[in-house]
């Protein structure tokens, strides 16, 4: 039927078309690195649900905070022999590694710089930066180091450079060798690999969501925190102020994360290095699909959307169209939550969606249209003028018809049975195969202006001059069945290079005749078909049967062959007797376009033929047959038909 919801048997292209068209719309979209930012937000979604956590954390945060200003009485920076006094406290606690994310520098007071170089030592990493300067001649990086005395003294640098996304948000994992949390993952014995490109930040909190003690409760741990609290631990030092916390405060020191969404606060930077660093010792990180991936997922989800809903839409196949979509977000969190790989599900959603819609909206159409869609129901059994002429009269919808003289064609697969014998256990595959044989057949006769009258199992018949006039009604048959000969040669070759030596080879034979038929509605007043009766049609079936007989591809009936004497060369094969006839009547095949007449081996052929037959039906069978050799030569196609010939005329 004409409608958009497919009934059985009907072709899935419709679908598969709209499928691919919105692949295709979509997937330049995942290029466009502004979309980035959709698929970035909904990573910070999925992300923070039910996140992955590490066994424990890996650091313990010492903040420099309100109440640790309050305690120290100094305006920032704080003088650094203060923080000297910090690091032997630590070392004090058992702490393993101290990591300052502050950035040493610029010399200060000369006293302040020797006494913290003193306390400094290997177990120490201090925050170094990488400054990136646009320039006109390009882009130029410099490392900012920590003052030499500190480097001197034994202290590690490490890069606490970040890269923020298009919103500002922070969720690209540092990829320096030597980065601030690389550098302390190692000193505490622990391998620190550069993730891949683009691989994201899993964060397992809001701000504070790591261990964290103030400042001066560092400065006097055995007064302010439990024993053994600071045992073992890596410890990071950074400013945490709650005043920076705000998402309008503006703070260099703090970011926006996946949680900001949810808790609107900042991180600051110290737990950030903290988190990558837990990111890098347990492989937490999250590595984005490549964007050829991306593109298969975008089309997987628009094909499995068409599968969806390739029968239209109800109520059950709604609910499973949301169940869809839940399953392609659920399914990219279960993959992101359980192995590690980010796989935006936004545009295979948009995919899915727009399958849906395309699909609902033709749908709405259809029924919008419905005297439309019933006329295109129509095209696909009756021909496109028929349909107009019905549509324009309706009272022609009746049984009845017409005498008209027409061209019948009926064209059979030869070997059909033993071919359908040898694929009984694939029906799927014979199936297939004969379908793309009449669909090679019937594009011949429509490219003619025929009208198909039906499917026979592997037979196809036509006419022509119905329900059209079409003068020239003999010619365009026999360009169809020439159409159609050189159609199944093409497709065998296809066949051959799809399968090799086990394709199957067909050939066909079709038979052509001319004369008076009935042509019209034929039936019940239950069901009827625009169909065509008469001995003309009895004679164009038998015509195409022969065809076996007779060891050629195509038969035309007398009439046929005086209708297109001009155009083509043809040879008499024999004369049979007809159906209210009392002569036998002459029948025919096409050796060659007219065109060719005057080629030697053309020439000969036609006036040696008919000596051969004349000499068979006068019983001198052997001048017949040395005449036959040299036919054979100058025309092959037709040997099977002289060993026919000599079969036909001899003696039992």
């Amino acid at each position: 039927m004409g409608s958009l919801t497919d009934g059985p048997g009907r072709s899935p292209w419709r679908h598969l078309i709209i499928a691919a068209l919105i692949s295709a719309l979509l997937i330049p979209v995942s290029f466009f690195r502004p979309f980035g930012l959709i698929e970035a937000r909904l990573y910070d979604i999925l992300s923070t649900i039910a996140p992955p956590r590490p066994p424990q954390p890996g650091a313990v945060i010492v903040a420099i905070d309100e109440p640790s200003f309050s305690e120290v009485g100094q305006r920032w920076p704080w003088s650094r022999d203060l923080h000297a006094r910090l690091v032997k406290s630590l070392r004090k606690a058992g702490a393993k590694v101290i990591a300052f994310d502050i950035i040493f520098a610029e010399p200060s007071m000369e006293d302040a710089d020797r006494t913290l170089a003193a306390a400094l030592g290997p177990d120490v990493v201090l925050a170094a930066d990488d400054v990136t300067t646009v320039l006109d001649q390009g882009v130029q990086t410099t490392r900012v180091n920590p003052i030499d005395p500190f480097l001197e003294a034994g202290a590690l640098p490490g890069v606490t450079a970040v890269e923020l996304d298009g919103d500002a948000y922070l969720r690209r994992m540092p990829r320096l060798p030597d980065s601030f949390a690389a550098e302390a993952l190692r000193l505490n014995g622990f391998s620190a690999p550069v993730p891949p490109e683009g691989a994201l930040i899993q964060y397992f909190g809001p701000s504070r969501t790591y261990p964290t003690v103030s400042y001066y409760q560092a400065l006097a741990p055995e007064t302010f925190l439990p024993p053994g609290r600071l045992k073992g631990q890596t410890v990071l030092i950074g400013l945490n102020l709650k005043a920076d916390m705000a998402v309008d405060s503006g703070a260099p020191d703090a970011f926006p994360t996946a949680y900001t969404l949810t808790s609107e606060s900042l991180t600051a930077g110290v737990e950030v290095q903290a988190t990558v660093m837990d990111n890098l010792r347990h492989g937490l990180y999250a590595v984005p699909v490549p964007r050829v991936v991306l593109a298969g997922l975008i089309v997987a989800a628009a094909f499995m959307a068409a599968l969806v809903c390739r029968k239209g839409f109800n109520w059950r196949r709604a609910a499973l169209a949301c169940l869809s979509i839940v399953l392609l977000i659920a399914g990219a969190w279960a993959l992101l939550r359980f192995g590690r790989i980010w796989a935006p599900p936004a545009l295979p959603v948009a995919a899915a969606l727009g399958v849906f819609g395309a699909r609902f909206g033709l749908d709405y159409m259809n029924e919008r249209q419905l005297r439309r869609t019933v006329s295109e129901a129509f095209s696909r059994y009756l021909a496109p003028e028929l349909v107009a002429q019905l549509a324009r009269d309706p009272s022609a919808l009746k049984l009845g018809g017409e005498r008209r003289n027409l061209t019948v064609l009926f064209c059979d697969v030869r070997g059909f049975t033993s071919m359908s014998e040898k694929l009984k256990d694939e029906p799927e595959r014979l199936t297939t195969l004969i379908n793309r044989l009449l669909d090679a057949l019937s594009e011949a006769v429509l490219a003619e202006g025929g009208t198909i009258d039906k499917y026979m199992g592997d037979c196809v018949m036509a006419f022509w001059n119905a329900p059209l006039p079409s003068p020239d009604h003999p010619l365009k048959a026999v360009r169809a069945a020439l159409g159609m000969i050189k159609a199944v040669e093409h497709l065998n070759l296809v066949l051959h290079a799809e399968e090799g030596d086990v394709a199957p080879r067909f050939a066909v034979g079709v038979g052509i005749n001319t004369g008076d038929c009935v042509v019209g509605n034929v039936g019940s007043r239950w069901r009827y078909d625009y169909s065509v009766l008469g001995d003309a049609v009895n004679l164009a079936s038998r015509l195409e049967s022969l065809s076996k007989e007779f060891g050629v591809s195509l038969i035309l009936g007398p009439a046929t062959a005086e209708a297109v004497r001009e155009h083509y060369v043809l040879i008499e094969l024999d004369r049979i007797a007809v159906r209210g006839r009392a002569a036998e009547s002459a029948i025919y095949t096409v050796v060659a376009p007219v065109e060719q007449r005057k080629d030697p081996a053309v020439t000969e052929i036609e006036s040696l033929h008919p000596r051969i037959l004349e000499l068979l039906r006068s019983g001198r069978k052997q001048e017949a047959d040395a005449l036959i050799v040299p036919a054979r030569t100058l025309m092959p196609l037709l040997a099977g038909y002289y060993d026919k010939l000599v079969g036909r005329f001899s003696t039992p």
